[in-house]
């Protein structure tokens, strides 16, 4: 920073300039920018910034929007990558507020609701010329954006009443339409921007460029149709809602004409299976052609409150299955599941998740006599990332576990609350029983490990968690360039 400081540093090239910008973090470059107005020009130049991430947090502050007007103003015309979603949680305190019978709608919600509609617009405005954009990410907030959310669809048209949705919408076809070189096309939740006839907006340069989609949205009909799903036809990433993976669309992902799949990634929400059931969706038959034709598939699958029942349908032999999250309030998943999961995807599974918001904390190796987790992490030779939280696991088998897997077991995390000591053991183990634990299971680990959770491994919003975890599996397999 001394250069930037220097009488010498005001009389450099403008090439120069830039040059030694791009050496600078981002925080830096503002703090070089200060130096004069030539410096303050060269900070803008487009080949600083290629990625945008945006985090908006709607409510009513005019400075946050403020701020996102002028970053879209200077970037939104080239920027390569935009990531835009909201920040987690930040209306919870909107959930708790009682609305039903109230005849004043609350301040607060118009306000957060109307100020994020005029971000989405401020944000996807700019982007309407943009023809170097090769990847656009939005994600949305499932307590706010929703017609069918907590709030009924009078809410959101109370706000809305000049039509700022149907506009979203149409600036979303917009940019697709003109753009020329899309690669990465992803849109989770964000209030029905994506309808069934936006992909048919995209423009041929594009589909031929696209390679991946990930459209979800809770909606009916499938947002994803095999007719534009043809199109792509150098796709090699997709996630769609778990019901929308028909047959038709799995022979077709495995045709001949096209780059093979690598990267699958399914979300099956239980409550929604009563308006979208399983009886359209891939069977065996179907999968065995898809992974002959697409011999390094994997595939990523979050359940929310699936019943076991319909989880067993669900989990196919030829499922190539890498990571499982189950996240669920009212069902419980049975050990038979795990018994199913353990069996099947020995080679494939890396990342398992297994998730209950209740104070139950059921055993799942109450009739057994071997844990199914423990005999999980036996069988599953890959196992990398064990997340547990809602069910009983106990310390003996945690131990187990860590032996098992040892330093291949990058991620161990287990609630605190959901681990049980047996009164008999502990008994005859001197000194303090938790403590003992995580001696053992450091050992076992063969580094030291901590008997608590990061709070973001407990999933206040699992959807968000899908949309992340979707960015890093299908990250790898998609080729992201500089400008053309």
């Amino acid at each position: 920073m001394a250069l930037c400081g220097s009488v010498g540093a005001l009389a450099l090239p403008n090439e120069l300039i830039v040059h030694i910008f791009s050496f600078l973090s981002d925080r830096d470059k503002l703090r070089a920018s200060a130096v004069c107005s030539r410096w303050r020009e060269c900070l803008f130049y487009p080949a600083l910034w290629t990625e945008l991430k945006l985090s908006v947090r709607g409510g009513s502050g005019s400075e946050e929007t403020q701020r996102l007007e002028f970053l879209m103003r200077r970037f939104g015309s080239f920027v390569l990558e935009l990531e835009f979603a909201s920040v987690d949680g930040y209306l919870s305190p909107l959930q708790t507020e009682s609305v039903e019978g109230d005849p004043q709608f609350p301040e607060r919600w118009r306000d957060a609701v109307t100020t994020y509609l005029d971000q989405v617009l401020c944000v996807l405005g700019s982007l309407r010329n943009n023809r170097n954009l090769q990847k656009l990410s939005l994600r949305g907030d499932t307590c706010i954006l929703h017609d069918d959310s907590i709030f009924d669809s009078s809410y959101l048209s109370q706000v809305d009443q000049g039509g700022k949705k149907k506009e979203i919408q149409q600036l979303f076809e917009e940019i697709l339409s003109n753009s020329r070189q899309l690669k990465w096309l992803s849109s989770s939740f964000m209030l029905g921007v994506v309808t069934p006839c936006s992909l048919s907006s995209l423009s041929n340069p594009s589909a031929e460029t696209l390679e991946h989609l990930s459209l979800l949205d809770n909606q009916l009909p499938s947002l994803v149709s095999s007719i534009e799903l043809e199109r792509l036809v150098h796709l090699r990433s997709l996630s769609l809602d778990f019901c929308d993976f028909t047959s038709v669309i799995c022979r077709l992902l495995a045709d001949n004409n096209r780059v093979p799949l690598h990267r699958l990634s399914l979300l099956l929400d239980g409550a929604a299976l009563e308006g979208k059931p399983l009886d359209g969706t891939a069977s065996e038959d179907d999968l065995k052609v898809l992974v002959r034709r697409s011999a390094g598939l994997r595939v990523y699958l979050m359940a929310l409150d699936v019943c076991s029942q319909d989880l067993l349908r669900v989990l196919k032999p030829s499922l190539p299955l890498e990571r499982l999250h189950l996240d669920s309030y009212n069902t419980l998943v049975t050990d038979g599941v795990l018994e199913l999961i353990s069996l099947q995807y020995c080679k494939t599974l890396t990342h398992f998740v297994l998730m209950r918001d209740d104070a139950s904390f059921p055993d799942l190796s109450i009739n057994r006599n071997e844990d199914p987790l423990v005999l999980l992490a036996w069988r599953c030779i890959h196992l990398a990332v064990l997340i547990i939280h809602g069910y009983t696991v106990w310390s003996h088998n945690l131990v187990a576990i860590s032996r098992l897997r040892g330093s291949n077991l990058r991620v161990l995390s287990v609630s605190e609350e959901s681990i049980d000591f047996d009164p008999e053991q502990s008994e005859c183990i001197e000194g303090d029983p938790v403590h003992n634990l995580v001696k053992e299971v450091s050992q076992g680990l063969g580094r030291v490990w901590h008997l608590s959770m990061d709070n973001s491994a407990v999933l206040n919003e699992p959807t968000h968690h899908f949309h992340r975890e979707v960015q890093t599996f299908s990250g790898a397999c998609v080729n992201l360039t500089g400008p053309a």
